[in-house]
């Protein structure tokens, strides 16, 4: 299910909403989307520090909230336990998608267990089958949906707007903490005794799946820890957050 012609925002209008909303709190920004979406909007959380942070204010705002994660079956036991926590804190299902038995089974036979190790192709074909496609199969019937990228996190998560039109998923991605710091999520964690993932305790600022993600040393990029075998430190992601376009696409 695609956004109605009728109720997408044309290129001006989403301009003067980033305008307005890139100076505003993040809470500001989920009131925003609870107001225009309601149920139809759905925070994707990987159970990072930032995820965790994004779902207690959105919480705040709406106790109803919804919140989905991908499921990849190689997430650490930290990041399940997190999980949990999170669904008995704040009473809420957590919308988990998996990928297909098939698809997965089919990658192993042809390529190993631990195929994404022999090369980027190889891990960009894990990651596909994995996180890709159960995502789209998560936001095939959903508006809008908010995740917890940071501007400061580098990459091409440098630019992203507040706001954008996702073409790829024919909806909107919302991003309220993209003018924020680590240390300000850090801050609010701590102030509101969020439940997170233990491991951000034992040097991993960015958390993925248990075999291609570890602790990085002081004074490394916050994203060296993921897929630290490959050479190209600009290619720290797996597909799933490099499509969206901060237009209306009208």
């Amino acid at each position: 299910m695609a956004v109605p012609e009728s109720e997408r925002l044309s290129d001006e209008e989403l301009a003067a909403l980033n305008e307005r909303l890139d100076k505003a709190a993040p809470d500001e920004v989920l009131t925003w989307v609870n107001q225009r979406f309601g149920a139809r909007a759905v925070q994707m959380s990987s159970f990072g520090l930032e995820d965790v942070a994004l779902f207690d204010m959105f919480w705040r705002v709406n106790p109803a909230a919804r919140l989905a994660t991908l499921d990849t079956w190689r997430l650490p036991t930290e990041t399940y336990t997190v999980m949990d926590q999170t669904r008995l804190r704040y009473k809420t299902r957590i919308e988990a998608h998996q990928p297909d038995p098939e698809a997965v089974a089919a990658l192993v036979a042809g390529q190993g267990f631990n195929l994404f190790y022999r090369g980027r192709e190889n891990r960009v074909s894990c990651c596909h089958v994995r996180k890709v496609e159960p995502l789209e199969r998560a936001l095939a019937s959903i508006d809008a949906w908010v995740t917890g990228l940071r501007r400061d996190q580098g990459m091409e998560r440098g630019s992203i707007a507040i706001v954008e039109w996702d073409a790829a998923h024919s909806n909107y991605k919302v991003n309220p903490l993209a003018n924020w710091t680590f240390d300000q999520v850090r801050s609010y964690v701590d102030e509101h005794a969020v439940p997170y993932n233990e491991l951000h305790d034992q040097g991993y600022p960015s958390i993925g799946c248990a075999p291609c993600t570890r602790a990085v040393a002081s004074g490394e990029d916050p994203r060296a820890g993921r897929w630290w075998w490959e050479s190209d430190p600009n290619a720290k992601e797996c597909g799933l957050h490099i499509v969206a376009l901060a237009t209306g696409s009208r």
